[in-house]
C-alpha cells in the first residue's frame, strides 16, 4: 500500500471514488516510471522558417514520461511523486501516485506476451502529467504508456500555434517509432517489454487534432493557407489531397481514444476527409464544450468517420475539460490569484469522478482492441443513455428488466451517454 498521506492538501492522481465504475480501479501490476528525452533529427523548424525561404531544420527534443509494469523488490512499496509545472508556469505542483521511479521492469516471458503500447498526447498548452492518472492506471493493467511533452506546446514553452499544427501528428508517430526501437534495444529498460505493432493513441484537444489526422482524417486544403498555419504550405503534408499522406501514416496504430479533439468547427476537416478513418476510435466529449464544440465539433467527427467502428461517450453539461485533466493542483488553488485553475476544472463535474469514468472506459476499450479480450464488450455495448437505463436487481440478482451499465452502481450512470456506430453506419 502507498504510505503517502491522502489528506485534502495532497495532489493525488490515483484517487478512486467509492462510486467509481469497476474498471477504474488499479490493476494487479506494480508500476514503474522513467523520464526520457527523445530526439528527432531533421525536423522542419516551423518557427524559424520564413515565408518564401528554404525550410529551417533542427533536432526536435521531446521529453516523455514512461509508465510500465514493474517488479518491485521486497524493500519497495507502491508510491511516488512527480514535480509537474502547472498551467500557471510560475507554480510547480507535487503530484502523488502509485508508480515507483526507475523500478525494475516486469519483462514478459515471451514475445507474444509483450505489452501493448499506449501514447498520450496533451492539449495546447499542456504537459505529460496532465493525464498521468490514465498513464498509471493503464500501466497497472499491463500496458506500456508513454506521455509526451510536446515542444512549443507546454505550459512553460508555449509558442505560436503554427508549430503545434504542423508537429502534433509527427510527434505522435515519432514517439511510436522511438518506443519500437527501444523495445528491440538490449540495453534499454524497455527491451522486450512492449509490442509497438499493437499501439493505441490517446489525444486530448490538440492531441486529438493530431490523433484524428494519424487515424486517417487528412486535413482540408482550406487550412493550409490559414493565418494560423505554418508558412510555405507546410501543412499540406497532412492533407487528404496529398498523395503521400496515407503512406506516411503508421499502421501500428490499432485504436484511437480522442478526447475533445479540436478542429472540426475551425474547418480543419471536411466531412469527406473523415471518411478516411478506418481505425476503431473512442471519442469522448462534454456536450457544453465551447473550445472544440460538440454537435458541430466532436460529435460531427464521430458521425463522419463512417468507415470505422466508433464510440462516443458524452458527459452531459460538461465543457472542454471533460475526463482528461487531473484535479487542479492545490498549489494553484492556494495561490493568491488562483491563475490557471480553470484549466483543470469543470463547472459541473468533479474531476476525480470524470477521471474515474474515463479510466474505466479507456481500460475496457484498449483491453478489447489491443489485447483482444472480448469480455470487455460487456462494458462498451450498453444502453445509450445512462439516465434511461433500468437498474432492476432483486436479492442481488439482475432480472429481465435490468439493462444498467455494467460496472456502475445504481444511479451512477446518470449524466452519461455512450453511443456506438459500426463501420458503414451514419
Amino acid at each position: 500500500m502507498n504510505s503517502i498521506p491522502s489528506n485534502a492538501q495532497v495532489n493525488r492522481i490515483d484517487t478512486i471514488r467509492p462510486d467509481a465504475p469497476s474498471l477504474a480501479a488499479y490493476g494487479d501490476y506494480d508500476i514503474g516510471v522513467r523520464t526520457l528525452t527523445l530526439v528527432d533529427s531533421g525536423r522542419v523548424d516551423v518557427l524559424n522558417t520564413h515565408p518564401g525561404a528554404e525550410a529551417a531544420i533542427y533536432d526536435r527534443n521531446l521529453t516523455v514520461e514512461v509508465w510500465y509494469p514493474s517488479q518491485l523488490d521486497t524493500k519497495q512499496s507502491r508510491g511516488g511523486e512527480y514535480q509537474a509545472i502547472a498551467r500557471n508556469p510560475k507554480i510547480t505542483a507535487t503530484l502523488f501516485g502509485q508508480a515507483v521511479r526507475d523500478a525494475a521492469p516486469n519483462v514478459p516471458q515471451t514475445e507474444e506476451d509483450a505489452f501493448p503500447l499506449v501514447v498520450i498526447s496533451h492539449g495546447y498548452p499542456g504537459n505529460r502529467y496532465l493525464l498521468s492518472h490514465l498513464g498509471e492506471n493503464l500501466a497497472s493493467k499491463g500496458f506500456v504508456v508513454v506521455s509526451i511533452d510536446h515542444t512549443d506546446s507546454t505550459y512553460d514553452d508555449q509558442k505560436a500555434i503554427a508549430s503545434t499544427l504542423y508537429n502534433r501528428p509527427l510527434d505522435q508517430r515519432f514517439v511510436i517509432e522511438s518506443m519500437a526501437a527501444l523495445s528491440t534495444n538490449k540495453d534499454s529498460f524497455l527491451s522486450n517489454m512492449l509490442n509497438a505493432n499493437n499501439t493505441g493513441v490517446v489525444g486530448y484537444s490538440m492531441g486529438g487534432y493530431g490523433l484524428v489526422n494519424n487515424l486517417g482524417g487528412g486535413y482540408s486544403d482550406d487550412v493550409v493557407p490559414s493565418i494560423m498555419a505554418p508558412p510555405n504550405e507546410l501543412l499540406a503534408l497532412h492533407t487528404a489531397s496529398n498523395p503521400e499522406y496515407i503512406d506516411n501514416l503508421d499502421p501500428r496504430i490499432k485504436a484511437g481514444f480522442a478526447i475533445a479533439p479540436w478542429g472540426m468547427e475551425q474547418g480543419v476537416w471536411r466531412e469527406q476527409d473523415l471518411a478516411g478513418i478506418e481505425v476503431p476510435t473512442f471519442y469522448l466529449a462534454g456536450d457544453a464544450d465551447t473550445i472544440s464544440g460538440y454537435e458541430n465539433g466532436v460529435r460531427a467527427i464521430y458521425k463522419a468517420a463512417v468507415n470505422s467502428d466508433r464510440y462516443l461517450l458524452t458527459y452531459k453539461n460538461a465543457g472542454h475539460n471533460a475526463g482528461a485533466p487531473l484535479p487542479a493542483p492545490h498549489e494553484i488553488l492556494n495561490s493568491a490569484t488562483r491563475e490557471g485553475a480553470d484549466h483543470y476544472i469543470d463547472p459541473v463535474w468533479d474531476n476525480v469522478r470524470m477521471n474515474n469514468v474515463m479510466d474505466h472506459f479507456a481500460t475496457a476499450y484498449f483491453t478489447y482492441y489491443l489485447k483482444g479480450d472480448s469480455s470487455m464488450l460487456t462494458f462498451l455495448d450498453v444502453h445509450p443513455d445512462g439516465a434511461e437505463a433500468t437498474y432492476s436487481v432483486k436479492d442481488g440478482v439482475p432480472d429481465e428488466a435490468h439493462n444498467y451499465w455494467p460496472g456502475f452502481e445504481e444511479g451512477s450512470a446518470v449524466g452519461l451517454k455512450l453511443e456506438k456506430l459500426e463501420r458503414g453506419q451514419r
